[in-house]
């Protein structure tokens, strides 16, 4: 099942985010085939200020424990993080 994850950083932590991205990365790469979408939510001056992802997992334990080991929640840098099933319908 599918699963939307929607991450807000916390203010003023994108030296958090730059220093984290590239483990960030590579951990998302290592989901594959589940990784559906991902991306940074943008500022008006294009820096990075959440995320927002969807993949594919059993159940919302294995989406719980995909974000707690994510890079970035291990440094601290989300101020909230929701999980929500989704179902896609557009396009076919």
């Amino acid at each position: 099942m599918l699963f939307v994850i929607q991450c807000t950083d916390k203010p003023d932590h994108l030296s958090v985010r730059l220093e984290t991205r590239e483990a960030h990365l590579e951990y998302i790469k290592g989901f594959g085939e589940q990784l559906v979408m991902a991306g940074p939510f943008l500022d008006d001056a294009d820096n990075m200020t959440g995320s927002l992802l969807i993949l594919d997992f059993d159940d919302r334990v294995a989406a719980e424990a995909f974000c707690d080991n994510d890079p970035y929640a291990r440094a601290g840098l989300f101020e909230s993080v929701t999980i929500n099933r989704w179902k896609k319908t557009l396009p076919a």
